[in-house]
């Protein structure tokens, strides 16, 4: 093969260190940077914390805390004499029973941070204060660790007496007898085997003389599947009551729980920090930067002095004096892009911000895109686990956009304020004859939103709301 030199023109895009930090910082959480910060300062000497104090007096007087009891006022305009943040740096009320700090270096304040009990746990403690055989102690332990996260027993004791070892000797007789005691124990309703045996349980904890007791208990253990459907006329004609035993019975067991262990070693919280808060500002709505939610780096100035005055021996830090450099930069750049996105959306989103969601007008990352004369996926990392606080609640930036439908009018009405209109007929139906999906999309209509009867059974499943014949009540 002869060999020969041929000179070709190309263009590659390629990223450099520096970019690829700023879109992977871009599209990080709150939460998620501050760890990426942590690793950052610990990893690299030139890098340290900036001066809080500052960020702290403009967090105390301008940011409302991301919870559900920060007060706000009811026209959702300024309210700042009612938020207060006692962040002094002084250990607030433990409660009564904690301890508190008397000059004791090994105080430890997350010691009185209550700890959530498992319901194997709890279980296990109410078998300690039994006094059993130690046999019948342990067939009670193999049921607790049987159990599911729901408290159910979704094995059959058949099966569980199959898979022990011969030598135990234990039968399927000796199993049902420890279950009973298991069922005796704390919540009501454990260890049962079904939706309907836990039901029963729960209901013999109840008082018997309880109106429409023993009605309960007959339609959770033989019609509990007609009650679930709502085929009240059938279960009438089954029973041989009327609309109101029907009633009370239904009332009965709607304070029963179908998950008798909820409540016990719950799901790990996950805590949302806001990244811009909206407030009225001289009749408008206007996105703040959320100051609390931004790192206060920099550069550390004696060593960046220092390799200054030598370079030569700088060797290895100097590039990491740049890559502190990059970083404070970046951090910076992520939370300017994130308010001039805030920014756009608000003022684009001002009814919502007034009236509430019916009043959402259709919007698309392109739109945004445009306006800021960036691409549509920086938009879409922008906008993706972000958040902003608001008078009427916590928001994604994601839950401003949506598609549009047209109206008669020939304006366009966004998915967001159909699906309020769809959920605030529903509130307000007549339980006895709801509303079905063409009915609601008639009504629709007639308020000039051209919705489809299958568009609306989509946007009535998304918001988990259920079908007509689910809804009816007695």
């Amino acid at each position: 093969m002869k060999q020969s030199l041929q000179l070709r023109v190309s263009q590659q895009l390629t990223l450099t260190p520096q970019l690829q930090q700023s879109i992977k910082l871009l599209q990080l959480s709150t939460l998620d940077l501050q760890t990426e910060v942590e690793r950052f300062l610990l990893d690299n000497p030139m890098l340290e914390r900036g001066d809080d104090t500052p960020a702290q007096e403009s967090n105390s007087s301008d940011t409302p805390a991301a919870t559900e009891d920060s007060p706000t006022s009811s026209d959702g305009t300024d309210n700042d004499s009612n938020q207060r943040d006692d962040s002094s740096g002084e250990l607030t009320d433990w409660g009564s029973g904690s301890r508190r700090n008397d000059g004791d270096d090994e105080f430890d304040p997350m010691l009185n941070v209550p700890c959530p009990i498992s319901l194997r746990e709890h279980l296990l403690a109410q078998l300690g204060e039994l006094t059993l055989p130690t046999r019948d102690q342990a067939i009670v332990q193999l049921l607790i660790e049987e159990l599911d996260d729901n408290g159910f027993l979704s094995i059959d004791l058949d099966e569980l007496a199959s898979h022990l070892p011969l030598e135990l000797e234990l039968e399927s007789d000796e199993l049902m007898v420890g279950l009973r005691l298991l069922q005796q124990f704390d919540p009501a309703g454990i260890a049962a085997r079904s939706l309907a045996e836990s039901l029963c349980l729960q209901l013999d904890r109840l008082p018997q003389q309880e109106n429409g007791h023993a009605l309960a208990r007959k339609i959770v253990a033989e019609h509990l599947g007609l009650l679930g459907n709502r085929d009240y006329t059938r279960l009438k004609r089954l029973l041989g009551v009327d609309d109101a035993a029907i009633r009370q019975a239904q009332q009965l067991i709607a304070r029963l729980t179908p998950h008798p262990a909820a409540g016990f070693g719950g799901d790990d919280v996950h805590y949302v920090i806001p990244d811009v808060t909206v407030r009225k500002r001289r009749g408008r709505w206007v996105a703040e930067l959320n100051n609390g939610a931004v790192p206060r780096l920099r550069v550390n100035q004696l060593y960046a002095q220092m390799l200054s005055e030598n370079r030569a021996g700088a060797g290895e830090l100097s590039g990491r004096l740049q890559e502190a450099k990059w970083l404070v930069k970046n951090i910076q750049q992520r939370f300017d892009t994130i308010l001039k996105v805030s920014e756009a959306i608000v003022e684009r989103q001002q009814a919502f911000f007034e009236h509430g969601e019916v009043a959402m007008r259709p919007l698309i990352l392109r739109d945004i895109a445009d306006e800021l004369e960036l691409h549509e996926s920086t938009i879409s990392r922008v906008t993706t686990q972000k958040y902003l606080l608001c008078p009427r609640g916590l928001f994604e930036l994601k839950y401003f956009f949506g598609s549009s439908l047209e109206t008669d009018s020939g304006g366009e009405c966004s998915a967001t304020a159909i699906k309020a209109h769809i959920r605030r007929m529903i509130d307000g139906e007549n339980t006895a004859k709801p509303l079905s999906d063409s009915a609601i999309a008639d009504e629709l209509g007639k308020q000039g939103m051209q919705v489809a009867r299958r568009t609306v059974a989509k946007y009535r499943e998304a918001m988990q709301i259920p079908p007509v014949n689910l809804r009816k009540a007695l």
